[in-house]
């Protein structure tokens, strides 16, 4: 499989090879928490994809997965049926790639709606004095 990721990295140098990495955990990390087996949809990974790296990444998850390359839910989507036409994953028919397009703003999700602690933990924890 390292070399098939290594031909497709040469092929499109968009994306790096930790990018391809990342959204095959993604994939893994997804099925083991839905207990599925097989086939699950862009939206269920997509929402795997988005909690995975906010977990491994934190506040930095949008600026390391640029680095790699992924900027949008598209990206993810691109490297997906890369990873299918080079036989590392299988789609079905009615696979399409305008399934990962516009699903959730990077920016929204991984920067705006980052928090570390709660508000309300924040304001019990301030001294008033």
């Amino acid at each position: 499989m390292n070399d098939k990721i290594d031909e497709i990295v040469k092929r499109n140098f968009k994306y790096k090879r930790e990018a391809y990495i990342f959204v095959l955990d993604a994939l893994e990390y997804t099925k083991r928490k839905l207990k599925k087996a097989d086939h699950i949809s862009a939206k269920e990974l997509l929402l795997g994809f988005k909690e995975l790296a906010q977990k491994e990444f934190g506040i930095l998850a949008k600026i390391v997965l640029e680095q790699w390359g992924i900027k949008s839910t598209e990206d993810v989507g691109e490297i997906v049926f890369n990873l299918c036409e080079a036989k590392i994953l299988t789609k079905r028919e009615d696979d399409k790639k305008e399934e990962f397009a516009h699903f959730f703003d990077f920016e929204e999700e991984f920067i705006k709606k980052y928090q570390l602690f709660p508000k309300e933990e924040i304001k019990k924890n301030i001294r008033t004095e």
